[in-house]
C-alpha cells in the first residue's frame, strides 16, 4: 500500500479552502446547467434560429427573474433559521 502523506496544519486549510471553492463553483455549474434547461423547455416551443421570438425572449426574461427571485428567497430563509 502506497503511504499517504501527512499535510501540515497550513497546508491542510488551503486544501480545504481549495476544496470548498471548487464545490462551491461546481454547484453553480450545475445550478446555471438546471436553469438553463428548464427554461429552455419552457420557452423555447419551435426550432431554435438566429433570434428568439418576442415571446420566447420575453419568457426567457420572466424564467431566469424567477428563478433568481426564488434562490435568493430560499437563502434568506435558510439563513434566517440558522440564526434562529
Amino acid at each position: 500500500m502506497a503511504d499517504v502523506p501527512k499535510f501540515d496544519e497550513a497546508t491542510q486549510k488551503e486544501l480545504a479552502n481549495f476544496l470548498e471553492k471548487e464545490q462551491t463553483q461546481a454547484k453553480l455549474h450545475s445550478t446555471i446547467h438546471s436553469l438553463t434547461t428548464m427554461c429552455w423547455d419552457k420557452c423555447i416551443t419551435g426550432t431554435p434560429s438566429t433570434r428568439f421570438s418576442r415571446g420566447e425572449e420575453s419568457c426567457l426574461n420572466h424564467c431566469v427573474d424567477r428563478f433568481l427571485d426564488t434562490s435568493i428567497f430560499l437563502v434568506k430563509q435558510i439563513q434566517d433559521r440558522r440564526d434562529h
